[in-house]
């Protein structure tokens, strides 16, 4: 995987709008943020979860996490609701569980309101007891683009 650079930032800036600092961090606290980041690279890249636990434990928004990666140049990778994988999963292997009618329903409606974010399979994740990956992996199946990335990324 290549490096996030400036011609990366510009489109996503094009696409999304971040504040530069959303947590309204203090200086201080934007350079503990930072070291943190920097501290859990995994071969350079910072995983999805591992970001999401770094805003956890600083007690800051995850969109303050994402500003901080995009300002070191650096790449979220295990998404874990299934972006930027070179690979995507085939849905159709034996063993693909299948989802309820109700949520396919519920990922219809937000895909038609506008409403298919990132929060919003987590949430449906968590009212129906399964992997947020599966929620996702089933709206991408029907064509169902999910927006808003927790962290900003998309």
């Amino acid at each position: 995987m290549r490096d996030f650079n400036e011609t990366d930032r510009k489109k996503k800036k094009a696409r999304i709008q971040i504040q530069e600092n959303p947590g309204n961090l203090s200086k201080e606290e934007l350079s503990q943020l930072e070291d943190m980041v920097k501290a859990s690279l995994k071969d350079g890249y910072l995983p999805c979860p591992v970001a999401w636990k770094i805003a956890k434990k600083a007690g800051v928004p995850k969109l303050a996490v994402g500003a901080i990666i995009d300002r070191l140049g650096i790449r979220i990778t295990n998404c874990q609701i299934g972006c930027f994988q070179v690979e995507k999963t085939f849905y159709d292997k034996p063993g693909h569980k299948n989802i309820d009618g109700e949520i396919i329903s519920m990922l219809e409606a937000l895909k038609e309101s506008n409403q298919l974010t990132c929060a919003k399979v987590f949430d449906l994740a968590r009212q129906f007891k399964l992997k947020p990956m599966l929620i996702a992996n089933e709206a991408s199946v029907r064509g169902l683009k999910v927006h808003g990335c927790q962290l900003g990324c998309f």
